[in-house]
């Protein structure tokens, strides 16, 4: 049985992954798809919860398997993409499959699954609540910050891709607004 699929990206640090879990524990028949990369865990990150991590060259050997939906080269070297198997694993037990990718992938996503999915953009009120939401997170040096500032210029061009856009400028808000837009969503058959 195929199910529906909810799309959520943003740029890094808008809030997305705060959003994804507070809808799956909010909205019943969820299942996280949980993605696969060629990067090293972060601190505090399990293979099989927050991705699946796996050599560049296993990666690569899988895609030539046709074993990925979507999947891009991120950064020189870093590869993301959506296993095929486990959207197949989800709908199985019933669920309906939730991503939390980045906007290359979501739009990519959406174009795949077409109406079977709703395909929401998170965003933050502006850069500059982008960059402090970065250098209160502790975790990157200032050059990475910058680059991911570059990064989320670009990646704003890509909300016209998606289905709704929600500013997340207070997360309460923004998580209400997320729950009633995958709500209904699902009941629409």
């Amino acid at each position: 049985m195929d199910g529906k699929v909810i799309i959520f990206s943003a740029p890094s640090g808008s809030g997305k992954t705060t959003i994804v879990h507070e809808v799956m524990r909010k909205v019943d028949g969820l299942g996280f798809s949980v993605s696969a990369t060629s990067r090293a865990p972060r601190p505090g990150e399990v293979h099989g919860r927050d991705y699946y991590f796996i050599s560049g060259e296993e990666f690569k050997h899988r895609v030539a398997q046709g074993e990925f939906v979507e999947w891009e080269e991120v950064y020189p070297g870093t590869f993301y993409g959506t296993l095929r198997n486990e959207i197949e694993r989800l709908w199985k037990e019933g669920k309906n499959v939730v991503f939390d990718v980045d906007v290359v992938g979501g739009s990519n996503l959406k174009r795949i699954f077409g109406e079977k999915a709703l395909a929401i953009f998170i965003q933050t009120p502006s850069i500059e609540v982008l960059r402090q939401r970065l250098e209160k997170r502790g975790t990157e040096t200032p050059e990475s910050i910058e680059k991911r500032l570059a990064k989320a210029a670009f990646e704003l061009g890509f909300a016209k891709n998606f289905d709704k856009i929600i500013i997340n400028d207070q997360l309460d808000t923004a998580v209400e607004q997320a729950v009633e837009l995958v709500k209904s969503f699902l009941q629409h058959k």
